[in-house]
């Protein structure tokens, strides 16, 4: 079964993103992390699955987690989510395929309608 995961150090996005998936009838299969590091291993159990995924974490960034990611030959659709509005992040996100959208924080009702066409498999 496909999954959707959250990953980002701040539980409360990842509890506003839930919310917000709740709010489109998707509340299976939603699994949230705050530790990159446990996320990475736990993808290695999914054959299918959507990333939500913040840059800016302590003890693994995103880019370091897209490059573990690519290391493992894991391909899994990403979805940035994070507070970074740098030109630089968003280009930098255009280098890896998997990354499909990039989102600046907060989640709202409106950006979560628009990534409703990378959603709807899930």
């Amino acid at each position: 079964m496909t999954s959707i995961i959250l990953i980002d150090d701040q539980p409360i996005t990842n509890f506003i993103t839930k919310k917000l998936l709740q709010l489109e009838g998707i509340e299976e299969n939603v699994k949230d992390f705050t530790n990159p590091v446990e996320a990475l291993q736990s993808l290695e159990n999914e054959s299918e699955a959507l990333l939500f995924l913040d840059l800016n974490m302590p003890e693994m960034t995103g880019w370091e987690f897209l490059d573990k990611m690519k290391e493992n030959n894991l391909r899994f659709d990403t979805i940035i989510l994070t507070s970074s509005t740098s030109e630089l992040d968003r280009q930098k996100a255009e280098d890896y395929d998997c990354v499909k959208e990039y989102v600046t924080k907060p989640l709202n009702k409106a950006k979560l309608s628009k990534l409703s066409v990378f959603i709807k498999d899930y």
